[in-house]
């Protein structure tokens, strides 16, 4: 009688750590600067936030981390890439490279800082989608150029997808950006969750089971 007790008890366990673990949600890490740390907003506003959001609402059993820092450089980024993404994250949107470009910083230095980082997530199992970034016309067409190549090579490279221009539908438009002109407001920040939302999903949809 005993036995049969320790044996059911045993079952029982083992049934309540398999549902635990099924019940876990998926980890996002939305990894940038101030476009993704939310500056200049207020809680529940930055771009991590309203995208767990309207993930959530859509059925979606995710947890996202805002892994935004301030002017934040690509260099900075890879020097806090492993504490700043935890263990059991499994994918990371990741948004850097505007403070380069606005610092003037070589695009080739944006580049390998970036090549680093991906290859860095994927070596610890962790998808990334990239979120890239246009240089400033006043720049001049040659660093223009460079700097909005990099993206593109590196996701064809690391086989990762690209959001190609994590400000689309934003950018320049005074009707969702704060009094600075660089920051995307709180509707801004919804236009961009709007615009980025489909790729998110689908990328959900066809994540392997238990990853």
């Amino acid at each position: 009688m005993g036995f049969k007790y320790i044996l059911a008890a045993a079952l029982l366990a083992v049934l309540a750590a398999t549902g635990a673990a099924a019940a876990e949600p998926y980890r996002i890490v939305g990894f940038g600067d101030s476009l993704m740390a939310g500056y200049g907003l207020g809680p529940g506003e930055s771009f991590p936030e309203q995208l767990e959001t309207r993930l959530k609402s859509a059925g979606h059993d995710v947890v996202i981390e805002n892994a935004g820092v301030s002017g934040d450089t690509t260099t900075g980024g890879l020097a806090r890439l492993d504490w700043s993404v935890a263990d059991g994250t499994q994918f990371v949107i990741l948004e850097l490279g505007a403070n380069d470009m606005l610092r003037g910083v070589s695009p080739e230095i944006t580049e390998k800082n970036l090549d680093q980082m991906i290859t860095k997530l994927k070596e610890r199992g962790i998808r990334v989608l990239l979120a890239g970034m246009q240089a400033a016309p006043n720049l001049g067409p040659d660093y223009q150029q460079a700097f909005d190549g990099i993206y593109g090579r590196l996701a064809t490279k690391h086989g990762i997808p690209l959001y190609p221009f994590f400000m689309d539908g934003v950018a320049a438009d005074p009707d969702f950006l704060l009094d600075d002109q660089m920051h995307p407001n709180a509707a801004g920040v919804t236009r961009m969750v709007d615009r980025m939302l489909p790729m998110v999903e689908e990328l959900l949809a066809a994540a392997p089971q238990g990853t």
